[in-house]
């Protein structure tokens, strides 16, 4: 039986428009807006009405950028309807990768320099190609707002370089064919330009990276340009002391003129500070030789025989084979505090520099030293073929780390300074040129190799009998060394394979998609192949080093051919294009793979200065008076050192 029904219903009122009832209206919006804003604590209130005043002015502060990039890509597009065939697409604006205590990326921009800033956050980046002149002068500059200037710091510098993607550079550059800055093309041939011209792109280059040591880093060792700020190695002056002769064959004599009053007034060399004996023989000892030898002032020889004399307690060893520490203003030298080897590059690139020193002022002391070590380093065992280990120990004299042989870091330079002090010396030292002649057969025997699959002629290195096609930047030193002994009557296929190394040094340039070298590649030599040139991940930047252009330099000023000066053409507008720092210097770069984002390293090492630049301006010259190669010998930090007379 079912209960008895129930009327149920919903009763529904509409409240008046005087009640206090809901309302939806925006008259009581806006009054309930209004209690709930009376009801914040006047802090909360202030909060946020400086939140909403911060958002305004940082949105009137972006807008020039926002509009510039919109802009850009406007133009971007349009240029792309017309030249869709004959140039890459480069994206105007890079976001910046996520990277803790990372330098900004720099720009690359054809438009007015710009104050640089370092100011952490994702800068706008734009890549456009300045046709003014006929120097592609792209800067690098960071458009983030000013901020902090010193509180990052660079990341550690390797010995290691780049790797190379041949395909892929090569369709890269194909694209850009007809594009006057495009050089990274290996088959293209750069636009003549006048000596005169090429000339003054140096200086112009030279100036820049002068401004920006002068501003931020006078009298430092070196210019970090990103930070407006520089780096300490010696406390010595580096920079200024390693551009000296620079400045004068550059014919910079108000720069020259400023950089002497410092030495004259500044430098001294009376301090308590740890320098290495290889870097500062090259770079400071050298320096100042070489600076006396261009200009009789006495100033440099005074302060070579005073950096010389407190360097000689390095040779105070067991073996007499140098440590690699000294410190000048005590007086004591020590190896590295992890081992007491040297390099044997370190103990055998100082010859040149103190067997002048000796002949300057007559103090035999100086060249008896360093003609020790030659004597001992000739006759030790553990050669192969007259290649040498790369570390010799202080104490017993010998070779250690056997069976790893190289012309790369640790071993170049020996090679080098055979030739060198037999040239140096007017060619009477037999010893020096039978060391050298088997080691340039040891070369051809066990580290020579040809890739796949063009057949570039390579030197790799040799690992207790396996070969690695491994090849430091550092090698490309070997095309000129080879050159000049040819030029000094060795063998006629001493230039033949020096021409061969040469173009494989160049492809290590134009293979990468920045047209600049990486520090090391690997060179493929399976069959099938597709590239010759790879490079690993951590090997990929590049540190402004001198050894191509220095090769450079010797093969167009023994065979005339043009093509070695338009090479190096290529390599400083790829300079200016991607390491060129508006405000001033340029700056080594992390990635020659990533022509977009090259990664700034912030740091412009003195053998920008002093080598690489001077070995361009050289290579310009079409003058063979300009530096005589029959009258001087460079060392391996491109300082020119007088050829002794026959009497001497």
């Amino acid at each position: 039986m079912h209960p008895p029904s129930r009327q149920d219903y919903v009763s529904i009122s509409f409240a008046g428009q005087g009640s206090g009832s809901y309302n939806n209206s925006k008259q009581w919006r806006r009054q309930s807006c209004w209690r709930k804003w009376k009801q914040l604590s006047r802090l909360q209130r202030s909060l946020i009405l400086f939140i909403l005043v911060l958002l305004f002015i940082c949105g009137i502060a972006s807008y020039p950028a926002v509009s510039e990039h919109l802009s850009g890509l406007t133009e971007r597009e349009q240029d792309t309807d017309s030249n869709s065939v004959l140039r890459p697409d480069v994206p105007h604006v890079l976001p910046e990768p996520v990277k803790q205590a990372q330098l900004p990326l720099p720009e690359q921009t054809s438009q007015p320099q710009r104050k640089l800033s370092n100011k952490r956050g994702p800068p706008v980046l734009q890549n456009r190609l300045q046709k003014k002149g006929n120097t592609s002068a792209t800067v690098v500059e960071d458009k983030a707002a000013d901020g902090k200037k010193e509180g990052e710091e660079e990341g550690v510098i390797s010995w290691r370089g780049a790797v190379i993607d041949t395909e892929q550079a090569t369709e890269g550059t194909k694209d850009g064919e007809n594009n006057e800055d495009s050089l990274a093309n290996p088959k293209a041939k750069s636009s003549k330009e006048p000596e005169t011209s090429r000339l003054e792109a140096v200086q112009e280059a030279f100036r820049h990276a002068w401004k920006g040591y002068k501003d931020f880093a006078w009298g430092h060792d070196e210019l970090r340009p990103l930070s407006k700020s520089y780096s300490e190695w010696f406390g010595l002056g580096l920079t200024l002391i390693d551009s000296l002769d620079t400045m004068w064959i550059l014919g910079l004599k108000e720069e020259f003129e400023e950089a002497k009053t410092w030495v004259a007034t500044e430098l001294t060399f009376n301090k308590n500070v740890d320098v290495n004996l290889f870097e500062s023989t090259i770079r400071i000892l050298g320096g100042l030789l070489s600076t006396y030898s261009l200009t009789g002032d006495t100033l440099f020889l005074d302060k070579a025989k005073d950096i010389g004399s407190r360097l000689m307690p390095a040779f105070n060893t067991p073996s007499k084979i140098p440590y690699s520490d000294v410190n000048i203003g005590k007086g004591t030298a020590h190896p590295p505090r992890w081992t007491s080897d040297s390099t044997v590059a370190e103990v055998t690139s100082i010859q040149l520099e103190f067997r002048e020193l000796t002949r300057l002022t007559q103090e035999p002391q100086y060249q008896a030293a360093v003609a020790e070590v030659m004597k001992q380093v000739h006759k030790l065992d553990g050669k192969l073929d007259g290649l040498v280990p790369m570390f010799i120990n202080t104490n017993s004299g010998q070779f250690t780390h056997q069976g790893i042989y190289t012309l790369g870091a640790r071993a170049d330079s020996y090679y080098e300074y055979l030739l060198k002090q037999w040239i140096q010396g007017g060619k009477k030292e037999d010893q020096l040129l039978e060391d050298y002649l088997q080691a340039i057969e040891g070369v051809k025997k066990n580290l020579l190799q040809k890739s796949s699959p063009n057949g570039l002629t390579f030197v790799g290195e040799l690992s207790h009998g396996q070969f690695s096609p491994k090849m430091d930047h550092l090698v490309c030193f070997l095309p000129g060394t080879l050159a000049l002994g040819a030029h000094n009557g060795l063998p006629a296929d001493h230039m033949d394979l020096a021409k061969q190394l040469m173009e494989t040094c160049y492809q290590m340039y134009v293979q990468m998609e920045t047209g600049l070298s990486p520090e090391i590649v690997h060179f493929n030599m399976h069959q099938g192949s597709t590239r010759d040139i790879d490079v690993k991940l951590a090997d990929r930047h590049n540190l402004l080093r001198p050894e191509t252009v220095e090769s450079l330099f010797y093969l167009y000023r023994f065979t005339k051919d043009h093509k070695y000066q338009d090479w190096g053409y290529e390599i400083l507008q790829n300079f200016n294009k991607y390491t060129k720092v508006s405000s001033g210097g340029y700056t080594s770069i992390n990635n020659v793979r990533d022509p977009d984002y090259p990664s700034p390293r912030d740091k412009m090492e003195s053998f920008f200065l002093g080598e690489t630049l001077k070995y361009l301006y050289l290579l310009f010259s079409d003058d063979p008076n300009l530096i005589s190669l029959d009258q001087y010998v460079f060392n391996t930090e491109a300082h020119p050192l007088p050829i002794w007379p026959s009497t001497a």
